[in-house]
Protein backbone atom coordinates (compact mmCIF):
# COMPACT_ATOMS: atom_id res chain seq x y z
CA UNK A 1 0.00 0.00 0.00
CA UNK A 2 1.39 3.38 -1.00
CA UNK A 3 1.61 6.09 1.67
CA UNK A 4 1.69 9.60 0.21
CA UNK A 5 1.02 11.40 3.48
CA UNK A 6 2.56 14.87 3.50
CA UNK A 7 2.94 15.07 -0.28
CA UNK A 8 1.20 17.48 -2.65
CA UNK A 9 0.07 16.16 -6.02
CA UNK A 10 -1.08 18.30 -8.95
CA UNK A 11 -3.40 16.69 -11.48
CA UNK A 12 -4.06 18.63 -14.67
CA UNK A 13 -7.41 17.97 -16.26
CA UNK A 14 -8.31 16.65 -12.83
CA UNK A 15 -11.89 17.85 -12.62
CA UNK A 16 -13.37 14.85 -14.45
CA UNK A 17 -12.72 11.47 -16.01
CA UNK A 18 -9.37 9.78 -15.68
CA UNK A 19 -7.83 12.82 -13.97
CA UNK A 20 -10.44 12.83 -11.24
CA UNK A 21 -10.03 9.08 -10.83
CA UNK A 22 -6.29 9.50 -10.30
CA UNK A 23 -6.93 12.38 -7.90
CA UNK A 24 -9.08 10.06 -5.79
CA UNK A 25 -6.32 7.47 -5.71
CA UNK A 26 -3.67 9.99 -4.72
CA UNK A 27 -5.89 11.45 -2.02
CA UNK A 28 -6.85 8.04 -0.64
CA UNK A 29 -3.13 7.32 -0.25
CA UNK A 30 -2.76 10.48 1.84
CA UNK A 31 -1.66 13.14 -0.63
CA UNK A 32 -2.97 16.66 -0.73
CA UNK A 33 -4.49 17.03 -4.20
CA UNK A 34 -4.56 20.19 -6.29
CA UNK A 35 -6.60 20.08 -9.48
CA UNK A 36 -5.60 22.21 -12.46
CA UNK A 37 -8.38 22.58 -15.00
CA UNK A 38 -10.12 25.35 -16.93
CA UNK A 39 -13.70 25.35 -15.65
CA UNK A 40 -14.23 26.92 -12.19
CA UNK A 41 -17.61 25.20 -11.94
CA UNK A 42 -16.29 21.71 -12.67
CA UNK A 43 -13.30 22.36 -10.43
CA UNK A 44 -15.61 23.24 -7.55
CA UNK A 45 -17.72 20.12 -8.11
CA UNK A 46 -14.64 17.89 -8.23
CA UNK A 47 -13.19 19.42 -5.06
CA UNK A 48 -16.53 18.89 -3.31
CA UNK A 49 -16.53 15.23 -4.40
CA UNK A 50 -12.97 14.68 -3.19
CA UNK A 51 -13.59 16.49 0.09
CA UNK A 52 -16.69 14.36 0.72
CA UNK A 53 -14.42 11.32 0.39
CA UNK A 54 -12.16 12.67 3.13
CA UNK A 55 -9.46 13.97 0.78
CA UNK A 56 -7.69 17.30 1.22
CA UNK A 57 -8.27 18.97 -2.12
CA UNK A 58 -8.28 22.33 -3.84
CA UNK A 59 -8.30 23.58 -7.41
CA UNK A 60 -6.76 26.25 -9.61
CA UNK A 61 -8.45 27.36 -12.80
CA UNK A 62 -5.76 27.36 -15.48
CA UNK A 63 -5.30 27.20 -19.24
CA UNK A 64 -2.38 24.81 -19.59
CA UNK A 65 -1.57 26.10 -23.06
CA UNK A 66 -0.89 29.61 -21.75
CA UNK A 67 2.64 29.95 -20.28
CA UNK A 68 1.70 32.92 -18.10
CA UNK A 69 -1.32 31.09 -16.73
CA UNK A 70 0.78 27.99 -15.97
CA UNK A 71 3.36 30.14 -14.18
CA UNK A 72 0.59 31.73 -12.12
CA UNK A 73 -0.91 28.36 -11.24
CA UNK A 74 2.48 27.02 -10.18
CA UNK A 75 3.16 30.02 -7.95
CA UNK A 76 -0.33 29.88 -6.45
CA UNK A 77 -0.08 26.17 -5.73
CA UNK A 78 3.36 26.34 -4.15
CA UNK A 79 2.31 29.31 -2.02
CA UNK A 80 -0.73 27.51 -0.65
CA UNK A 81 0.65 23.97 -0.44
CA UNK A 82 4.31 24.76 0.26
CA UNK A 83 5.58 22.76 -2.69
CA UNK A 84 4.70 20.26 -5.41
CA UNK A 85 5.90 16.68 -5.01
CA UNK A 86 4.00 14.97 -7.84
CA UNK A 87 2.62 16.09 -11.17
CA UNK A 88 0.17 14.15 -13.29
CA UNK A 89 0.11 15.91 -16.67
CA UNK A 90 -3.23 14.58 -17.80
CA UNK A 91 -5.07 17.48 -19.47
CA UNK A 92 -6.09 16.68 -23.02
CA UNK A 93 -8.75 17.07 -25.67
CA UNK A 94 -9.74 15.11 -28.77
CA UNK A 95 -11.35 16.56 -31.89
CA UNK A 96 -12.45 14.05 -34.52
CA UNK A 97 -11.80 15.09 -38.13
CA UNK A 98 -10.79 13.18 -41.29
CA UNK A 99 -7.14 13.77 -42.15
CA UNK A 100 -7.92 14.93 -45.69
CA UNK A 101 -10.35 17.53 -44.37
CA UNK A 102 -8.64 18.69 -41.17
CA UNK A 103 -7.86 22.38 -40.99
CA UNK A 104 -4.74 23.80 -39.39
CA UNK A 105 -6.87 25.49 -36.74
CA UNK A 106 -8.13 22.11 -35.47
CA UNK A 107 -4.61 20.67 -35.57
CA UNK A 108 -3.28 23.59 -33.52
CA UNK A 109 -6.21 23.46 -31.09
CA UNK A 110 -5.48 19.85 -30.11
CA UNK A 111 -1.69 20.17 -30.01
CA UNK A 112 -1.89 23.38 -27.98
CA UNK A 113 -3.65 21.60 -25.13
CA UNK A 114 -2.21 18.12 -25.36
CA UNK A 115 1.41 18.76 -26.34
CA UNK A 116 2.18 22.42 -25.66
CA UNK A 117 0.18 22.37 -22.42
CA UNK A 118 1.96 19.30 -21.12
CA UNK A 119 5.35 20.74 -22.05
CA UNK A 120 4.59 24.02 -20.27
CA UNK A 121 3.16 22.32 -17.20
CA UNK A 122 6.03 19.85 -16.85
CA UNK A 123 8.61 22.58 -17.37
CA UNK A 124 7.11 24.92 -14.76
CA UNK A 125 6.72 22.19 -12.14
CA UNK A 126 10.14 20.67 -12.90
CA UNK A 127 11.79 24.07 -12.44
CA UNK A 128 10.08 24.30 -9.05
CA UNK A 129 11.20 20.80 -8.11
CA UNK A 130 14.80 21.47 -9.12
CA UNK A 131 14.88 24.73 -7.17
CA UNK A 132 13.30 23.05 -4.16
CA UNK A 133 15.89 20.28 -4.25
CA UNK A 134 13.75 17.47 -2.89
CA UNK A 135 13.18 15.49 -6.09
CA UNK A 136 9.72 14.48 -7.21
CA UNK A 137 7.60 12.47 -9.60
CA UNK A 138 6.17 13.51 -12.97
CA UNK A 139 3.69 11.35 -14.85
CA UNK A 140 2.90 12.17 -18.47
CA UNK A 141 -0.45 10.70 -19.53
CA UNK A 142 -0.39 9.43 -23.10
CA UNK A 143 -2.79 6.91 -24.69
CA UNK A 144 -2.81 3.58 -26.45
CA UNK A 145 -3.51 5.57 -29.62
CA UNK A 146 0.23 6.33 -29.56
CA UNK A 147 0.73 2.61 -30.27
CA UNK A 148 -1.87 1.90 -32.92
CA UNK A 149 -3.18 5.17 -34.41
CA UNK A 150 -6.82 5.97 -35.01
CA UNK A 151 -8.86 7.07 -38.01
CA UNK A 152 -10.11 10.63 -37.68
CA UNK A 153 -7.79 11.34 -34.77
CA UNK A 154 -4.56 12.43 -36.45
CA UNK A 155 -4.03 15.45 -34.17
CA UNK A 156 -4.84 13.52 -31.01
CA UNK A 157 -2.68 10.55 -32.01
CA UNK A 158 0.23 12.80 -32.96
CA UNK A 159 0.04 14.69 -29.67
CA UNK A 160 -0.15 11.54 -27.56
CA UNK A 161 2.76 9.98 -29.44
CA UNK A 162 4.79 13.14 -28.86
CA UNK A 163 4.12 12.85 -25.13
CA UNK A 164 5.92 9.51 -25.05
CA UNK A 165 9.05 11.20 -26.39
CA UNK A 166 8.62 14.05 -23.93
CA UNK A 167 8.32 11.69 -20.98
CA UNK A 168 11.34 9.62 -21.97
CA UNK A 169 13.48 12.72 -22.36
CA UNK A 170 12.42 14.17 -19.02
CA UNK A 171 13.30 10.86 -17.35
CA UNK A 172 16.84 11.11 -18.71
CA UNK A 173 17.39 14.83 -18.23
CA UNK A 174 15.86 15.22 -14.77
CA UNK A 175 17.25 12.07 -13.15
CA UNK A 176 20.25 13.90 -11.71
CA UNK A 177 17.79 16.09 -9.79
CA UNK A 178 16.08 12.98 -8.33
CA UNK A 179 12.98 13.72 -10.40
CA UNK A 180 11.39 10.63 -11.91
CA UNK A 181 9.24 10.74 -15.03
CA UNK A 182 7.06 7.90 -16.22
CA UNK A 183 4.47 7.66 -18.99
CA UNK A 184 1.01 6.31 -18.27
CA UNK A 185 -0.67 4.72 -21.29
CA UNK A 186 -4.32 4.04 -20.48
CA UNK A 187 -6.58 1.99 -22.69
CA UNK A 188 -10.28 2.38 -23.37
CA UNK A 189 -11.77 3.97 -20.27
CA UNK A 190 -15.32 5.19 -19.71
CA UNK A 191 -15.04 8.98 -19.56
CA UNK A 192 -16.98 11.99 -20.81
CA UNK A 193 -14.41 12.46 -23.60
CA UNK A 194 -15.48 9.27 -25.32
CA UNK A 195 -19.19 9.35 -24.40
CA UNK A 196 -20.20 9.93 -28.03
CA UNK A 197 -18.13 6.93 -29.14
CA UNK A 198 -19.84 4.73 -26.57
CA UNK A 199 -23.20 5.56 -28.13
CA UNK A 200 -22.14 3.47 -31.15
CA UNK A 201 -22.81 -0.08 -30.02
CA UNK A 202 -20.92 -1.62 -32.94
CA UNK A 203 -17.83 0.37 -32.00
CA UNK A 204 -18.13 -0.61 -28.34
CA UNK A 205 -18.52 -4.25 -29.32
CA UNK A 206 -15.45 -4.14 -31.59
CA UNK A 207 -13.26 -2.52 -28.95
CA UNK A 208 -14.47 -4.87 -26.24
CA UNK A 209 -13.86 -7.93 -28.42
CA UNK A 210 -10.27 -6.81 -28.99
CA UNK A 211 -9.66 -6.31 -25.26
CA UNK A 212 -8.69 -9.58 -23.53
CA UNK A 213 -10.49 -8.68 -20.30
CA UNK A 214 -13.61 -8.06 -22.45
CA UNK A 215 -14.63 -4.72 -20.99
CA UNK A 216 -13.65 -1.07 -20.74
CA UNK A 217 -11.90 0.38 -17.72
CA UNK A 218 -13.44 2.87 -15.31
CA UNK A 219 -11.57 5.83 -13.79
CA UNK A 220 -11.69 4.09 -10.42
CA UNK A 221 -9.28 1.46 -11.72
CA UNK A 222 -6.56 4.11 -11.88
CA UNK A 223 -6.70 4.93 -8.16
CA UNK A 224 -3.91 2.56 -7.18
CA UNK A 225 -1.98 3.08 -10.43
CA UNK A 226 -1.67 6.79 -9.65
CA UNK A 227 -0.60 6.18 -6.06
CA UNK A 228 2.04 3.70 -7.25
CA UNK A 229 3.49 6.14 -9.79
CA UNK A 230 3.66 8.90 -7.18
CA UNK A 231 5.33 6.80 -4.48
CA UNK A 232 8.63 8.53 -3.58
CA UNK A 233 10.14 5.24 -2.40
CA UNK A 234 10.37 3.98 -6.00
CA UNK A 235 13.56 5.90 -6.66
CA UNK A 236 14.76 3.62 -9.50
CA UNK A 237 11.46 3.63 -11.40
CA UNK A 238 11.74 6.18 -14.19
CA UNK A 239 11.45 6.31 -17.96
CA UNK A 240 8.86 3.52 -17.91
CA UNK A 241 5.76 3.28 -20.10
CA UNK A 242 3.08 1.93 -17.80
CA UNK A 243 0.37 0.41 -20.00
CA UNK A 244 -3.03 -0.13 -18.35
CA UNK A 245 -5.28 -1.29 -21.16
CA UNK A 246 -6.72 -4.69 -20.30
CA UNK A 247 -4.30 -6.29 -22.77
CA UNK A 248 -5.56 -4.30 -25.78
CA UNK A 249 -2.16 -3.49 -27.26
CA UNK A 250 -0.79 -7.02 -27.02
CA UNK A 251 -3.82 -8.88 -28.38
Amino acid sequence: MQDLTGLTAVVTGGSSGLGLGMAHGLGRAGARVVLWARSPERNAAAVAELTAAGITASAVSVDSGDPDDVARATAETTEVAGGIDCLFANAGIAVAAPFLEMGLDTWHQVLRTNLDGTFLTCQAVARHMVERGQGGSIVVVSSTIARYGGAGQVAYATSKTGLVGLGRTLAVELARHRIRCNILIPGWTETAMNASLREDQRFVAAVTARTPVRRWATPEEFHDVAAFLADPRLTFHTGNEVVVDGGYTVF
